[in-house]
């Protein structure tokens, strides 16, 4: 949520320093005075100048300090004020609406010229091109705009082995309570209501809780209501588009249907605080408080995939205590095709940029897609988190290097390896996108020698109790997986009363669903419900819910087109 694409960032494993080629550029060491350059991002959990390791690696090159601007951190009132000042950033990260908006207004840069001369860039230039070309009055596809998360792939290759939400459990906890089949999220809460009451406590003796929420993402990425509901609905093939829920059929319905997943999630979430399974810090602790539970084994369900981050490591896979996806026979797991258009977001470069800072940032942006920049991104540092073998190919080194933040050598810029991490927290390359200098994916978890070194005994206990190679493979074969091709096309933004109403609707939903979390009982439950659905038809919900349903109907029929 809040597209916190943190996948790529918490597998920790490794990359080569090779050369910079920067839009035609043999790279060096920088020279010039050092710029500070004002990133609006809106994907940014941190705000201030990027420091530690990555900060070092972008001096070096460039001799540029990032100065990150996040709205999560800083309000979404920031963009509204930056916006109107005329001046949102030197380079901008934004959804692609708010990024169509912002190039109508004039706040982005026509890059076409240097565009033409980003050899890394190029490589991308089908769905950089396409995206661009959907922008209003940009028939002839004048360059403003890359998109993130590209993998070179197809628009409905499906390329992972774990999807990006599904219910992962702790292997040695789950088969502590006997390994047994689930059928739906009632047992899923009889499984974890058994394993907090045989495990407790970590091994530190600190408490444990099945599940850990954090209320900072809500609201976040166009969609309404509280992130931790949202992306779970995505476990009964349904995805919600703002104010809608889109159906597996392709049809939507209110987000507020009872009949629906979003209801279902939060009455799930409320059953299970009725029943003492949720961490009584969850309505108030932030993102970073539910990170360290995470890292320090006081939580047995993750959903997202790159949650397991925070606790995986090689050693934990080989003695069987780590995550991993487990089925619950009712669901139907919502997945998105390999992001060959990009995930969502769009960079941009701010259109009062100019001179050397204007050529440094193309500089820049073009190394973020070169092999060198991705392999920063998404493996960290060579012979720290990882080695390069005589074949070229990479093996993870220090895999807890994020979780226990270890010390980064002073030749790389010192400090801990997770105060120094890429604060930028998006990619314009993929995870899944294959690197050319080993011939295999960036993900360190489909590198041949994690597979190899992976293939240990907890993973092979999990292959015989389930018959498949890999969770995605399991969901292919049992007909459990609904995969949604990626397109790139231009949806209207908000007209402003649209956008009032949106704006009192998700703080309704948002407001409502925690006080349902905590109600005192089933029918406390349903009783607020029904008020919020009374109260959000007051504030014009209905003509949002038409808004949302026509816009997203572009979407979807790009999709239906891309699958013929």
């Amino acid at each position: 949520m809040k597209m916190k694409k943190l996948t790529a960032l918490l597998l920790t494993a490794a990359m080569a320093f090779t050369t910079l080629a920067g839009c035609g550029k043999e790279g060096g060491a920088a020279s010039g005075e050092t710029m500070q350059i004002d990133f609006y991002n809106a994907a940014a959990n941190y705000q201030g100048l990027q420091t530690g390791w990555f900060a070092k690696v972008v001096k070096d090159r460039f001799n540029l300090e990032l100065n990150i601007i996040a709205p999560q951190v800083a309000g979404e009132a920031i963009y509204q004020t930056r916006t109107s000042s005329g001046n949102l950033g030197d380079i901008v990260l934004l959804d692609a609406i708010q990024f169509a908006d912002c190039v109508k207004a004039g706040l982005v840069k026509d890059i076409t010229a240097e565009y033409a001369d980003c050899k890394n860039l190029k490589v991308f230039d089908d769905p950089i091109a396409t995206f661009n070309k959907s922008l209003a009055d940009n028939a002839d596809g004048k360059i403003y705009g890359i998109p993130t998360e590209m993998t070179g792939t197809s628009p409905t290759s499906f390329s992972q082995d774990v999807i990006y939400s599904s219910p992962m459990l702790r292997w040695d906890l789950y088969n502590g309570v006997g390994a047994p089949d689930i059928k739906d999220l009632d047992g899923l809460l009889d499984v974890l209501e058994e394993m907090m009451k045989k495990y407790p406590t970590n091994e530190a003796g600190d408490n444990c809780y099945p599940l850990s929420l954090w209320p900072d993402w809500d609201g976040g990425d166009g969609m309404l209501g509280i992130a931790n509901v949202v992306q779970l609905t995505t476990w009964y093939g349904e995805k919600i588009k703002g104010s809608a829920i889109l159906k597996p059929d392709n049809t939507f319905t209110e987000i507020y249907d009872k009949n629906a997943s979003y209801y279902k999630i939060l009455k799930f979430l409320y059953t299970a605080q009725q029943r003492g399974l949720v961490d009584p810090d969850s309505a108030t602790q932030d993102w970073n408080a539910a990170c360290a539970k995470m890292s320090a084994g006081q939580v047995y369900l993750m959903w997202y995939s790159w949650q397991v981050g925070f606790w995986n490591s090689q050693d934990r896979l080989q003695n069987g205590t780590a995550f991993i996806f487990i089925p619950v026979a009712d669901q139907n797991y919502y997945a998105d095709s390999d992001t060959y258009y990009g995930s969502g977001r769009i960079f941009g470069v701010g259109s009062k940029v100019e001179g050397e800072k204007y050529d440094r940032i193309i500089e820049f942006l073009d190394w973020y897609a070169s092999p060198e920049g991705v392999q920063f991104q998404h493996n960290g540092i060579e012979d720290f988190n990882y080695t390069v073998g005589a074949d070229g190919k990479f093996t993870i080194k220090n895999d807890n290097a994020l979780m226990d933040n270890l010390p980064v050598p002073e030749e790389y810029g010192g400090a801990g390896y997770q105060d120094g991490n890429n604060q930028i927290n998006q990619w314009i390359v993929s995870g899944m996108a294959k690197n050319p200098n080993t011939g295999e994916c960036y993900s360190s978890q489909y590198w041949s020698s994690y597979k190899a070194a992976n293939l240990t005994q907890m993973k092979k206990d999990w292959q015989a109790k389930f018959g498949a190679e890999e969770p995605a493979q399991w969901m292919e074969k049992n007909g459990k997986l609904v995969v949604s091709p990626s397109v790139s096309v231009s949806l209207p933004s908000d007209p402003a009363d649209i956008s009032v109403i949106r704006n009192q609707c998700n703080q309704a939903l948002i407001d409502a669903s925690w006080r349902m979390i905590y109600a005192k009982d089933d029918a406390d439950f349903d009783k607020q419900w029904d008020e919020m659905v009374k109260e959000m038809d007051g504030m014009g919900f209905k003509d949002l819910y038409k808004f949302d349903c026509e816009k997203h109907q572009i979407e979807v029929d790009a999709k239906k087109a891309a699958m013929k």
